[in-house]
């Protein structure tokens, strides 16, 4: 059963959110990364693409802008040097939900293509009618809107997501495929944009994965407060609750020693604050060695999340 709580009862409790086109993004590129785990990871110091995933052969190419209004770029080529024959843009508001259908074809296809004739389904030609990229949604009862001459656009039936197709002549290079969730606003709206020569089954695996009614967890307080009257919000689990009690002789020893450590932090000038950092230093050396090494995942460096954006559309 759901239930809505007051935004700032409970700000870290997980919740399931409904739809996901308006979940957002909670941060991390994880699940946009997961279908491509094995391919060939590139973490960046500089410029504002901070991971750059590969194919094997890097004709494909994933890249996380972590600061940027752009989040997530994603290209094809004919091989390594060439430019991209097409490119997929996605906004640090898109659930990386929705980016992971776009991975998880492209992983498919890249498994299924022969490396040796360098060809891929990847990069086919789109298909001449507009509707073949965007069935999932007209089969989930999503219809067409009002648009301009020469586009088409198709809404879900909450008016709240939609997709804007551009049909007037465009060039190779120019974005034509908009898929979109949530009211106008930096914070709110989602964006997922394609060029002209993306393949059709790719921009409708990011469609079909649009339309998914599965919910997404998420954390309270990473839902926008002006999208929060516009989903439903079940919570995972009870929140953790509030007690309030007084401190243990061992609380009060913890909040001793951690004001000491951190006056010593600060000015390790007398011989007092030297054995403070001195006794922190053979602590943390002890608990490593009785730890044992975890296993390296996807998440064991972090990706940052959104911040103030470079540019905006």
């Amino acid at each position: 059963m759901s239930t809505q709580q007051p935004y700032d009862q409970h700000p870290y409790q997980d919740v399931l959110v409904s739809p996901m086109y308006l979940a957002g993004s909670n941060g991390t590129g994880d699940a946009g990364f997961a279908p491509v785990a094995h391919w060939p990871h590139h973490y960046l110091d500089e410029g504002p693409c901070q991971l750059l995933v590969t194919s094997p052969d890097q004709r494909i190419r994933i890249g996380w802008f972590g600061d940027d209004f752009d989040l997530w770029k994603i290209t094809a080529a004919e091989d390594a040097v060439s430019a991209p024959r097409w490119t997929a843009t996605f906004n640090h508001v898109t659930p990386a939900e929705i980016v992971a259908g776009l991975t998880t074809a492209l992983a498919h296809d890249y498994a299924e293509a022969d490396a040796t004739d360098g060809n891929g389904r990847f990069l086919t030609s789109p298909s001449l009618y507009w509707a073949d990229a965007v069935r999932p949604l007209t089969d989930a009862g999503w219809t067409r809107g009002a648009a301009e001459r020469g586009t088409v656009e198709i809404i879900a039936p909450d008016g709240q997501a939609g997709v804007l197709i551009d049909n007037r002549l465009p060039g190779w290079d120019d974005e034509t495929v908009t898929l979109w969730a949530g009211p106008p606003g930096w914070g709110t709206r989602t964006e997922a944009v394609f060029t002209a020569r993306t393949p059709s089954h790719l921009i409708a695996a990011a469609a079909a994965a649009m339309s998914d009614s599965a919910p997404v967890i998420r954390e309270r307080h990473q839902i926008d407060r002006k999208v929060e009257h516009l989903v439903t919000l079940t919570p995972v689990g009870p929140a953790a609750p509030q007690v309030s009690r007084a401190p243990t002789p061992l609380d009060v020893r913890r909040t001793a020693v951690a004001q000491a450590v951190h006056r010593a932090a600060r000015a390790p000038q007398t011989a007092a604050d030297l054995r403070i950092m001195a006794a922190r230093s053979r602590t943390a050396t002890s608990a490593q060695n009785r730890s044992s090494n975890p296993a390296h995942t996807l998440g064991a460096r972090p990706l940052a999340s959104p911040s103030a954006p470079r540019r905006s559309r």
